[in-house]
């Protein structure tokens, strides 16, 4: 099977000739033969966390997108289904930069190539581009979970080159023009651009810093004063997952970003 083939066994078959003739006009295809990883069960141990929530969540196997979604797959995504398309897209389910960076509705243009991740997108769009394929959004633990895997090892915080990496993207601006999803250094699941691409929507976004109602919280008024959050914090020095809940915590299901894109993953099939 070619690596064409491979790139577009998702995509709806009707689409197929579309985004071939928008691939032949904008570069090379958008993915490099993965399809989905598997993630390993694991644990995940949250950030920082309320008194009465568990210090660590189990999480069972599942499959994750080896790659983010590209701007081609989002492109036969839109023109599949119209409701999503920039000009017809309800502006309750996503904002006023909802695909601003692409040409027109259905029109990537120079600043999409369509090899790249498609960002801004809302969560109710990646959600419903998820259904639409007939996967997921990520947990927040899953996502984290597979994350967390360097390129060697299991725990990428104890390899160098994975923190040099995760630290050096961090530091830099996002490009006006992304690079291609293939072009990130795979984990040691196959999973490419968990970091140093974009960040990614998970289904659960809404939960990174969750407090419950003022009354039923009275016990936990130790957490309530500057310096809290990282005195609960379950890794002071994780100064990475501090800056990814900070940004799950400011979003807005509508909202969309120039950095941030998303991802599917499915349950592992019964054996």
């Amino acid at each position: 099977m070619s690596r064409l083939r491979c790139a577009f066994l998702r995509l709806p078959r009707l689409l197929l000739a579309l985004i071939g003739a928008a691939l032949a006009a904008g570069g090379a295809a958008p993915r490099g033969g993965e399809a989905m990883a598997t993630i390993p069960a694991g644990v995940y141990r949250p950030v920082s966390r309320a008194t009465t929530d568990p210090e660590t969540v189990a999480v069972a196997a599942f499959r994750l997108d080896a790659l983010p979604v590209t701007n081609a797959e989002f492109l036969a995504f839109v023109v599949a289904h119209p409701r999503w398309r920039r000009s017809r897209v309800s502006p309750l389910f996503a904002d006023e930069t909802y695909l601003r960076h692409w040409a027109g509705d259905t029109e990537l243009g120079p600043l999409a190539p369509p090899d790249a991740p498609v960002v801004n997108v809302s969560w109710f769009a990646a959600r419903a581009y998820a259904r639409a394929e007939g996967r997921r959004l990520p947990l927040l633990a899953e996502w984290e979970l597979a994350a967390a895997a360097g390129y060697a090892t299991p725990r990428g915080r104890d390899e160098p080159d994975f923190n040099r990496d995760l630290y050096a993207w961090l530091a830099r601006p996002t490009p006006d023009v992304l690079p291609a999803v293939s072009s990130a250094r795979p984990n040691i699941h196959g999973a490419r651009g968990l970091h140093g691409l974009v960040w990614e929507w998970v289904d659960d976004f809404d939960t990174a810093m969750v407090t419950g109602e003022s009354r039923a919280d009275a016990a936990r008024d130790q957490n309530l004063f500057c310096g809290g959050a990282a005195a609960a914090a379950s890794d002071p020095g994780d100064y990475a997952a501090f800056m990814r809940q900070a940004l799950r915590s400011s979003l807005k299901a509508r909202q969309g970003t120039a950095s941030l894109g998303f991802r599917c993953a499915a349950d592992l099939s019964p054996p």
